[in-house]
This record gives structure tokens, C-alpha cells and sequence, in this order.
């Protein structure tokens, strides 16, 4: 493969990243956009590959106007909701109009760096619980609460007190991690991050810097490395990705420092080697990435299966990656799409119900203090991928 999965005999560290202060963690999600204008399981080849080149289509930009949006979720019928990190807000944008209500504020959310109200996710059983999920930063911690959404209610009072699930995740202006998901066995996932002290990605005894599993409760699940855990994996750095295949495997993307991005295929109890190891390091006792990026090409946030491919939204990269896969490993090299077109992306997520599952929504980042956001932005588009 050539440099986007080099080998770790390139891996030649570079000094901190200037986003950071002099011998601070180098914080690449706080890097300005360069727009120029406005249970994991091993092996198990798919039947049929994708193939090594693919194409990406914006159908159209489903709405504007949004806030520092971070988080995305469907509701059943196709809605969807999504976070202001800056302003604890979540909103329902209808999927064909675009039009959009704010359900309410999350009380508690103390917003700073990189921390707000961050990832989303409604309940397998929504249809008969009406619960929705986010992960938020307090003045104390990371969080993840779930919170009754009535429609009933008039427009900004829908959504009803927290209900805390887990705390204690540690926070920081920098690496909260953030993104949480319902796997296909129905438990709750979250990415989280080690704050910038790089250490407590190896600590077990910490949720920071970890992949964490969890019943709908907050409970650790049977099954889960360590029975009374909530801990999936860990050696983290800042993970703001997670999605399943169609063979149920999980995959995660990783902000490193100054040198590799990964994407990683994630197995219960397995260390990913942060701070000791930054992409490919071949060490024992490490697992090292199934595609590695150099920073200045991704700093990866939000990642969606679909079409056969894990599909990749980069902050500082500004693009979409597009990696092929074939079971376990890439099929062909990465694509990129969309390149400095629409500024930084935050998340991607697939458009339920669509023909062949070849639909994305994508969330561009302009308005979190970091970019450069032009008129309209921030935006979700829609995508035809092939």
C-alpha cells in the first residue's frame, strides 16, 4: 500500500502540532480549515469484495443554519436528530423538508475545548420507550444520560430531566471522545478519550481513553472482558468513530498525535497500544490499525458502514474516506471525496431505508470555533455512494 497505509518503518514522529501549547498534546481537532471559500468477531471474508474504486454523489443539502453540530440519529420514520456541542441543544430536522424544531436543552452541559453535548443515539425500542441517549461534558466529567423525548409537549420542552446512566468519564478541554451507538446485540458503545493525559488510556481501573459496552442502563454486560466493567478495550487516544459491518464486527476511528490516524477493527479486551504505539508498531500486545492516515489527511471523527466500505468524515483532512473492505482487512487502498469542498466533517451516518443501504447523511463542522464557516454552513447533506 503506499503511504496512506505505510508501513510502521515510516513512522518518523514530528514535532507537537501548533494547535497545542508548547509541550501540550497536539489538539488536531482544534485544527482550522483550510476551505478556501464559502462483540467484535475475527476473519470472515464478505462473498463478494467491494470494488477498489467507488463515487460519491451529493443528492442534495437536506438543511443549513446549524450550530456546532456534532452528534446524528435517526428516528424511526427517518428523522433525525443532532446535538449542538456549544449549545446543549437538540434539534429533530425532518428528512424530507429539512425543516428544523428544537426538542430542548440538556441541563448540565458545560461546554469548553473540545467537551459540550456530543454524541447521540435512540433506543432499539424507542418505538414503545421513547428514549433518547447523549454523552455530554459537565463541569465535572464526561457523561451519558438518556432522556424521555415527547412530542407532545410543546416545540423546546419535548425533552424530559436526564436520567444518568454512567459518569465519571474523565474530561478535558481536549480528547472527550464522544461518540456513542447501539450495537446489533442491542448493548450501548461509547468511544471516549484520555484528555490529554496520556496515561489513563493503559489504565484499565479508568473509562478514559477506552471503548466502553454497557446495557441500556449503564451496566457492564456479560461478556465483556472484565464482568464488572463497562470496558470493552482500551490504549485509545480519542476515538469518535464506531460502526458495525454487515458480519457485526466493530470498527473505530482514532485520532492520533502527530503522526498516524487509524481506523481499527476492534476485539473485546485487546490494547491499541496508545500512548506506547501510534499506528502501525508490530509490538506484541498491541494491535495495530487496519489503515493508518498521516494527520494532516484525516483526524477522523464519525464513521458509517455502507455499500461494503467504511466510510470516514476527517476534520483537519476535510474529506470523506472511503475504505473497501474485505473482511477483515482493506480491499484496495483508500478513497478520498468531497476534498476541502464543504470544510471540516464531523459525522456520518447511513440513511435508513434507502435501496441497497447507499445513502449517507454527512455533517460538516465550519461553526465549532474552528473552521472557517461560510453562508449556510453548517450543514447535512445527502449522499448516493456506490
Amino acid at each position: 500500500m503506499t503511504a496512506v497505509l505505510a508501513a510502521a518503518a515510516l513512522m518518523l514522529s514530528t514535532g507537537c502540532s501548533s494547535d497545542g501549547g508548547a509541550g501540550a498534546p497536539a489538539d488536531r481537532d482544534g485544527a482550522p480549515s483550510h476551505r478556501a471559500s464559502p462483540s467484535a468477531t475475527a476473519g470472515g471474508a464478505s462473498a463478494t469484495a467491494p470494488p477498489a474504486k467507488g463515487s460519491v454523489k451529493v443528492a442534495t443539502t437536506l438543511t443549513r443554519d446549524l450550530e456546532s453540530p456534532w452528534g446524528l440519529a435517526a428516528l424511526p420514520g427517518g428523522d433525525l436528530l443532532v446535538s449542538s456541542r456549544d449549545e446543549g441543544t437538540i434539534t429533530r430536522v425532518d428528512a424530507e423538508s429539512g425543516r428544523q424544531t428544537v426538542l430542548g436543552s440538556v441541563p448540565g452541559v458545560a461546554p469548553a475545548g473540545e467537551g459540550g453535548l456530543m454524541g447521540l443515539a435512540v433506543s432499539p425500542d424507542f418505538a414503545s420507550d421513547n428514549l433518547v441517549y447523549a454523552y455530554f461534558t459537565t463541569a465535572s466529567d464526561n457523561r451519558i444520560a438518556r432522556m424521555l423525548y415527547d412530542e407532545r409537549k410543546p416545540a423546546g420542552q419535548q425533552l424530559g430531566a436526564p436520567d444518568t446512566i454512567l459518569r465519571g468519564i474523565p474530561k478535558g478541554r481536549i480528547h472527550n471522545g464522544g461518540r456513542i451507538a447501539f450495537g446489533p446485540d442491542g448493548m450501548l458503545y461509547a468511544g471516549t478519550g484520555e484528555t490529554g493525559r496520556t496515561g489513563l488510556a493503559q489504565d484499565r481501573e479508568s473509562l478514559g481513553g477506552k471503548i466502553l459496552r454497557m446495557t441500556p442502563d449503564g451496566r457492564p454486560v456479560h461478556g465483556n472482558p472484565s464482568a464488572d466493567s463497562v470496558v470493552y478495550s482500551y490504549g485509545h487516544r480519542n476515538v469518535q468513530g464506531l460502526a458495525w459491518d454487515s458480519r457485526k464486527r466493530l470498527w473505530a476511528s482514532e485520532f492520533g498525535q502527530n503522526t498516524w490516524d487509524e481506523l481499527n477493527l476492534i476485539e473485546p479486551g485487546k490494547n491499541y497500544g496508545w500512548p506506547e504505539a501510534e499506528g502501525r508498531a508490530g509490538r506484541s500486545g498491541f494491535v495495530d490499525p487496519v489503515a493508518q492516515w498521516r494527520t494532516e489527511e484525516a483526524s477522523p471523527s464519525g464513521i458509517a458502514y455502507a455499500a461494503g466500505s467504511i466510510w470516514m468524515a476527517g476534520l483537519r483532512g476535510e474529506r470523506l474516506w472511503r475504505i473497501p473492505l474485505a473482511g477483515t482487512e482493506p480491499a484496495a487502498e483508500p478513497q478520498a471525496f468531497l476534498k476541502e469542498e464543504y470544510g471540516r466533517l464531523r459525522t456520518v451516518l447511513p440513511v435508513e431505508g434507502t435501496a441497497g443501504g447507499r445513502d449517507l447523511w454527512l455533517v460538516t463542522s465550519e461553526t465549532d470555533n474552528r473552521g472557517t464557516p461560510a453562508a449556510g454552513d453548517d450543514r447535512i447533506l445527502r449522499l448516493r455512494v456506490e
